[in-house]
């Protein structure tokens, strides 16, 4: 393994550094901005599409629901397709269909069109999580792995943080149309950099050096059960388990507000508050703003809760309950606040607690999975998420367009929260873990 120099002279690359993995992770992070930019588009050029299509409540509930029809079982089959053929191939071509269609929802001019382009974009973003997941599990050591993941996937938030003015301010100079075409354009050329710089592993990249080979083989803990153990583990047999099922209803709590949020909160500041464009890339951009935070001082606080435990599972779901605790409390109370200013400044609570949880349902799973079925069962996790992204933006709609009641809207979203807190706290123990494996071993 050698790096050509400007001399011509051929050197081996230092062992003692191990930097790659950080400009991987840079990588990733980069394209999860994108993924949440072109997703948070469509909430923030919401009012301008109500208006100009003609669109109620409800038509644009299924429109925003549209994506997660597609996005939820690409989730799985995404993660499934980067344990056959890499992270690198499957986000790579992922990221360049998202961006296609994406610019191609400059071209919805009905109802019909915009649910069709907003179904096939969700065929690309569907991936992400998944193999970002395997990204980070293939290249950093188990005790940074829910850092790597909140530094990570924390630039999901950064993406609202950034699309949101950059698409009021594409609204402003021409029309909400123009927003989506420089998204798309942009996405293309990401897509080409993430092929040139990231491999699937350590071992495959040009630039490695052996501590970084060494590094990624480094275990706090082994999974839960490996393939050396009884042969390899199904796939259904870590989907079954208790305190994977756990983790998938609670990440479908922490899906239902997050998307309720993404879809619905602009249009609540405009409709409800009263707040113009110039006001809505304040108020839309600030939560993302501490949801960047709360992600990446989410990753940190569990791996430090892990290291000192040694109970890396227990240390994630302790951050799950009382981050989602904390969310429901916040998003129940949303429309009680007096003024504008304290929606926004609640909301941006509701999101730093909200994202605290972020990166714990991947290190999870990391912990007890081993990396040939990692993507598999990210995926399947994943999937059963985002089905709240199916039925939250029409659950919201229905409500509005019905009642004319947000309260009713973020009550909802706070109760379905909590219920993933209970699972969480009962199941997410190593003795339930425990218990599991034993009546599993009896059985066979």
């Amino acid at each position: 393994m050698s790096i050509e120099t400007a001399d011509n002279k051929v050197k081996p690359p230092s062992q003692n550094k191990a930097t790659l993995r950080w400009i991987i992770l840079g990588m990733t992070a980069l394209v999860l901005v994108l993924n949440y930019a072109d997703r948070a588009a469509l909430g923030v050029a919401g009012p301008h599409i109500i208006k100009d299509l003609g669109l109620s409540g409800t038509q644009f509930g299924l429109i925003a629901s549209a994506f997660f029809f597609s996005y939820s079982p690409f989730c799985f089959i995404g993660g499934w397709l980067s344990d056959k053929y890499g992270p690198r191939t499957v986000m790579g071509i992922a990221v360049a269909w998202w961006s296609l269609f994406t610019g191609l929802t400059a071209l919805g001019g009905s109802f019909v069109l915009m649910f069709i382009i907003r179904f096939l974009f969700g065929f690309g973003e569907g991936p992400q999580g998944a193999v970002s997941t395997k990204t980070m599990h293939n290249w950093f050591p188990q005790r940074q792995m829910s850092t790597a993941m909140g530094l990570a996937q924390g630039a999901t938030p950064l993406g609202g943080a950034i699309g949101t003015p950059l698409v009021v301010a594409l609204i402003g100079i021409a029309d909400w149309r123009w927003s989506f075409v420089v998204l798309g354009i942009i996405g293309i050329f990401i897509a080409i950099a993430w092929f040139a710089v990231v491999r699937d592993r350590p071992d495959l990249h040009p630039w490695a050096t052996q501590r970084d080979i060494d590094l990624q083989r480094e275990k706090l803990t082994q999974p839960i059960l490996s393939a050396d153990d009884k042969g390899e583990p199904s796939l259904g047999f870590y989907c079954r388990m208790p305190v994977l099922l756990a983790t998938s209803v609670a990440f479908f709590g922490y899906g239902w507000v997050l998307f309720t949020f993404l879809t619905w909160f602009p249009v609540y500041l405009s409709e409800v508050r009263g707040v113009d464009l110039k006001g809505l890339a304040f108020a839309g951009s600030l939560p993302w703003v501490f949801g960047v935070i709360g992600f990446a001082s989410g990753g940190f606080v569990s791996d430090i809760l892990a290291r000192r435990t040694g109970k890396p599972i227990g240390a994630r779901s302790a951050v799950i309950v009382i981050g989602l605790v904390a969310t429901a409390i916040q998003f129940a109370f949303i429309t009680y606040v007096a003024t504008t200013l304290s929606a926004v400044l609640l909301m941006s609570g509701v999101v730093f607690s909200l994202y605290i949880t972020g990166a714990q349902y991947f290190a999870i799973i990391g912990d007890i999975v081993p990396s040939r079925r990692l993507g598999g069962v990210m995926g399947y996790v994943h999937a059963i998420a985002n089905l709240s992204g199916i039925i939250s933006p029409v659950v919201a709609g229905e409500i509005i367009d019905r009642t004319g009641n947000w309260t009713l809207v973020f009550f909802t979203a706070a109760g379905i929260c909590l219920l993933g807190c209970i699972l969480v706290s009962f199941f997410g123990r190593e003795r339930k873990i425990e218990v599991y494996l034993k009546r599993n071993e009896s059985k066979s």
